[in-house]
């Protein structure tokens, strides 16, 4: 009955308040406890307004459908197609989807819907790698920065293909801990191209020093990676590089000289097609014809076999430092001791293994000064002398008081009657700032102790005569001087005002207010006849 009312007034209402029944019939099918009757009702009248003019209504049933589990499948497939305002909460919530409808959304959607799907909790394996291949940039970035995105390598090497030149794509993936060596060095090759393109475009370097530069930087790259790759992420990267004709013998010579076995060895496996145990046994036999017959099978050039020898003599006699970086730079040692050894060999070398060599010994002596200036500023930040030590000054503590007796003893100059000051209470304040400062209370007075005189008795030193050379008093010549006039400083007196003498002069007075300090003034002739 309800919903027969609902469908003749929805004909003629306006489109807002046809949204607002909408939203409240589609609560009501999830929520309410409707007879089967009822329920299809509903059901057919939320089809029904999937055909409504207005997208308001469509987004108010795609609103309140979007985290169902229970929804009607068909409303939301239908709902999932719809225009992006309507389909973007049913494609990112919506668990009624299965894998291959949002393989074909993805297909044939935009990029807000393809960025809606991949903004899903979970992805699986077949929707990234649809975005991956057809989605756009910020859809695969999108599914870079989402933890529920079940991303294979080819997927990640994909991306990297088709989007590996936008610097927020290759920040995002970079930042990622998981990231397989292979996509990882791709990821740099990307990077590797984009500087060079701009500093030729910027006539900075010439397209020659820049793609040798630019090829330093990658072998450098490949060292620093595969000090960090294991098992199956280094067996990926030698893939990688021997299908993109980077697995060369320059790359292999450098990892030798860096000290990165690993690398060394899965090359030549790589290479070769021999097992890895049997590479290890062929590289570490002393025989003559062991090692040249490995690297023919490699396929490297025997205008190389020199320097390969002499490094692996030259690895055996040193050896290497098991530090952090003693596989990613290249030895100063071992590379010099290489290039002795092709210089003075019998046999002709080729000059551009010499050239090689030559590179490698001026980037070897480049980065071992680096290091030696980088431990050198470490020890000296260590050693911090007294001077250089920051001044820890003791923290301001609360004032702290504490009360203590004061007695001092005076005695008169004029008279020998002892007389003492009363005791006083007062305190002292103990502060950071000002130790020596100390605040006084009013004196609380009380009787004075009786004192006795002890009898003096004079010592060794004021009875012992001592006798003096008589001497001849130097003239002294007075030296003129102005004589300047100055008013004395005020001292309030010890004594009984009561006591003074009124004088010529005047009387001293001791309120200033009523009667101001006069000036001082030498007495003239007339001052002392007048008081005569």
């Amino acid at each position: 009955m309800i919903v027969r009312q609902f469908i003749s007034w929805v004909r003629t209402a306006p489109a807002g308040e046809r949204a607002e029944a909408t939203r409240a019939l589609a609560r009501a099918w999830l929520i309410s406890d409707l007879s089967d009757d009822d329920r299809a009702a509903a059901e057919g009248a939320l089809l029904m307004q999937l055909d409504d003019s207005s997208p308001l209504v469509r987004q108010a049933m795609a609103e309140v459908f979007a985290r169902s589990a229970i929804a009607p499948a068909a409303i939301v497939r239908a709902l999932s197609v719809d225009q992006p305002s309507v389909s973007i909460p049913v494609l990112e919530h919506s668990p009624l989807l299965i894998d291959a409808d949002l393989v074909d959304i993805v297909a044939t959607g935009n990029n807000d819907v393809q960025c809606a799907v991949a903004r899903r909790a979970r992805i699986p394996v077949s929707v990234c790698a649809a975005i991956a291949e057809v989605g756009s940039a910020a859809a695969a970035l999108e599914l870079i920065k989402n933890p529920g995105a079940n991303i294979a390598p080819m997927s990640w090497d994909r991306i990297v293909e088709r989007h590996g030149h936008h610097a927020a794509i290759r920040e995002s993936m970079l930042a990622l801990d998981d990231l397989p060596a292979a996509t990882r060095f791709a990821l740099i090759g990307k990077l590797s191209d984009t500087l060079a393109q701009f500093v030729v475009a910027k006539n900075w370097l010439s397209a020659d020093r820049a793609g040798r530069a630019v090829g330093d930087a990658r072998d450098r790259s490949v060292v620093n990676l595969a000090a960090q790759a294991r098992d199956d992420d280094m067996r990926g990267l030698v893939a990688h590089l021997r299908a993109t004709g980077q697995l060369n013998a320059g790359l292999i010579l450098r990892a030798l000289l860096s000290g990165n076995h690993d690398l060394f060895d899965h090359a030549l496996v790589e290479l070769s097609g021999l097992p890895l145990n049997r590479v290890v046994a062929l590289v570490h036999d002393r025989g003559a014809a062991s090692l040249p017959a490995l690297l023919t099978r490699a396929g490297l050039p025997g205008s190389t076999f020199p320097a390969f020898r002499a490094a692996l003599e030259a690895r055996d006699e040193i050896g290497f430092v098991g530090t952090v970086d003693g596989a990613t730079r290249l030895r100063r040692r071992m590379v010099e001791r290489v290039l002795t050894m092709c210089e003075t060999a019998p046999t002709e070398v080729s000059e551009p293994l010499l050239i090689l060599l030559r590179r490698f010994a001026t980037e070897s002596a480049r980065e071992e000064a680096r290091v030696f200036c980088d431990e050198l500023v470490a020890e000296r930040a260590a050693e911090r002398t007294f001077a250089e030590a920051p001044v820890c000054e003791p923290p301001l503590s609360e004032p702290e008081w504490y009360e203590s007796d004061f007695r001092e003893e005076y005695r008169e100059p004029v008279s020998d009657r002892p007389r003492f000051f009363d005791r006083f209470r007062f305190k002292v304040r103990v502060d950071d700032r000002q130790p020596d400062e100390a605040v006084f209370d009013d004196a609380e007075s009380c009787e004075a102790e009786p004192w006795e005189a002890q009898p003096w008795e004079a010592q060794p030193w004021e009875t012992q005569s001592w006798e003096t050379e008589p001497c001849e008093a130097e003239p002294y010549e007075a030296e003129p001087c102005a004589v300047v006039s100055y008013e004395p400083e005020r001292i309030e007196p010890r004594f009984d005002e009561s006591a003074l003498c009124e004088s010529a002069f005047g009387k001293p007075s001791l309120d200033e207010s009523r009667d101001p300090p006069r000036p001082y003034r030498e007495p003239l002739l007339s001052d002392l006849l007048a008081a005569a």
